[in-house]
């Protein structure tokens, strides 16, 4: 018994010596990264650095070079970093990699459906509808400016009710960029005060923290099987996407029994009519439905939310920090623009103001890293092979930070959107948006809320820090997005 016992303590870990350097020679042709062990990968170099945050796929991409691999258990995550990679895989390998990487988590929440997780055929007429839909609604048109407008004023009426006091702005931000997309969506806005406003908020955030970072997220995209079996956080993560797909359908419902017979007044009532027409086509590889339209609402408006407001809380402590900017900016508007409104169209007349904004966005991106993709066939790109289906994450963060482009890239600075004559330039390597046939659909949108929230909010506010704070910290928190350190800020009157 003693000799049985003591043959399998030698051969037990030769077996699994032998078992480890046959996975590393099956895994020989994918781009190097950290050493991937059985079970967690490469999982233990986020462990190592006790956490993820905006710099940890940087600093990979510093140690194991701008295409790298990083093992998430079984499976591979190939990380492009830096313009050039990103670029070659965006725009360079498009086709080969446009499909979405949808990993067991985010397939069960989409249900192959919607525009922001779906592939091939349906990815291709949903977003077709998505874009089509917007252009009739008026994004890129004055219709959609008056919208932003009414938010942006009522924002102005909110701030100028703390009377200068110190005041968190996160909740008012939310409920403004909220608003603009409920009006596309459903046709109405929600009082920053309405009770089911601020449940839908609270369970939106509990959704995204849950998401990229946490044990439980990691260990359901490893075993989904079995964590479908187990109670935990991903069972209330689920919980609540099917709540906010429920208040979509109650609106969808709502839609009908008040069918318009004029234009349509929504995304809904768009969308409701291109279902019938879709009807009278007897079309068989039709994607046009209900289960569609509820998914691209809520795609639509996850995308929009989040990354427009934290760029917006950015944007205020940036400036706070700043108040020669905030000068700067004032002066550039009451010397070209003077007492008349701002519209979307004066910010090719005010260069400073447009590269700020720009350079808030720059500076403190939003997001961890894109969205993945999948490579629908072997991908041949920078002497390596990227087999068909892996997944593939376009490091946008890294882009904007890419310190052979950016004259200061861990610095704040306006002048990197400037030339020396203080005209605005617009820079080839700011992918604030994404780029190639998956960039944002949004983008006309948020670039309208960014310009015209600010410009509103800082011709009557001047921001500063609360007394005794002399700055605030610019370092991200972690999160599935990068929002900064919760804070309150002062927005006193500029008429006092």
């Amino acid at each position: 018994m003693a000799e049985i016992q003591l043959s399998l303590s030698v051969l037990l870990p030769i077996l699994l010596l032998l078992y480890f350097l046959k996975l590393l020679w099956s895994r020989r042709h994918y781009p190097p990264g950290p050493l991937a062990f059985p079970i967690i990968g490469g999982l233990w170099r986020i462990a190592f650095e006790k956490g993820i945050d905006g710099m940890t796929a940087i600093k990979a991409a510093k140690q194991y070079g701008n295409v790298f691999t990083l093992w998430l258990g079984h499976f591979p995550m190939v990380f492009l970093s830096g313009f050039d990679a990103v670029k070659e895989g965006m725009v360079d390998h498009s086709e080969e990699l446009l499909d979405r990487g949808v990993t067991p988590f985010f397939e069960k929440i989409s249900e192959g459906k919607g525009v922001g997780f779906t592939n091939g055929h349906a990815w291709k007429q949903q977003r077709r509808l998505v874009q089509m839909a917007l252009v009739k609604l008026g994004v890129g048109k004055r219709t959609m400016e008056d919208k932003i407008e009414d938010e942006a004023q009522q924002l102005v009426e909110i701030f100028a009710s703390q009377q200068g006091k110190p005041f968190d702005p996160e909740l008012f931000i939310t409920n403004a960029v909220s608003n603009v997309t409920f009006s596309l969506m459903y046709g109405y806005r929600w009082s920053v005060e309405d009770p089911n406003f601020k449940k839908l908020i609270k369970t939106i955030e509990y959704t995204l923290s849950f998401g990229l970072i946490s044990i439980s997220y990691i260990l359901y995209e490893l075993f989904p099987s079995l964590m479908d079996r187990l109670p935990g956080p991903h069972k209330k993560a689920l919980e609540t996407s099917q709540m906010l797909l429920s208040l979509s359908k109650e609106e969808i419902r709502k839609h009908r029994e008040q069918e318009s017979t004029q234009e349509p007044r929504d995304f809904i009532d768009y969308y409701l009519r291109e279902m019938e027409k879709e009807k009278n086509k007897n079309d068989p590889t039709s994607t046009v439905d209900e289960e569609n339209l509820m998914h691209s609402i809520l795609d639509i408006y996850f995308a929009g939310l989040e990354n427009i407001t934290t760029v917006m809380k950015w944007a205020l402590l940036i400036l706070a920090n700043r108040p020669d900017v905030q000068d700067k900016i004032i002066k550039e508007i009451e010397d070209v623009v003077g007492s008349s409104n701002i519209c979307y169209d004066d910010h090719k007349r005010l260069p400073y103001t447009h590269a700020v904004i720009h350079e808030i966005q720059r500076y403190r991106y939003p997001m961890l890293v894109g969205i993945a993709r999948q490579a629908t066939r072997d991908v041949h790109m920078r002497g390596y092979i990227i087999p068909k289906g892996t997944y593939i994450a376009h490091n946008l963060r890294s882009v904007l930070l890419d310190d052979e482009y950016w004259e200061t890239p861990h610095k704040f600075n306006p002048n990197h959107f400037l030339d020396k004559d203080g005209n605005f330039v617009a820079r080839k390597e700011f992918l604030g948006f994404g780029t190639g046939p998956r960039s944002c659909l949004g983008e006309n949108v948020a670039r309208m809320e960014l310009f015209i929230f600010l410009t509103r909010l800082l011709r009557v506010f001047h921001f500063q820090p609360p007394p005794g704070v002399k700055e605030f910290t610019e370092e991200p928190a972690r999160g599935a997005s990068l929002p900064p350190h919760p804070y309150k800020v002062c927005a006193i009157p500029r008429n006092s």
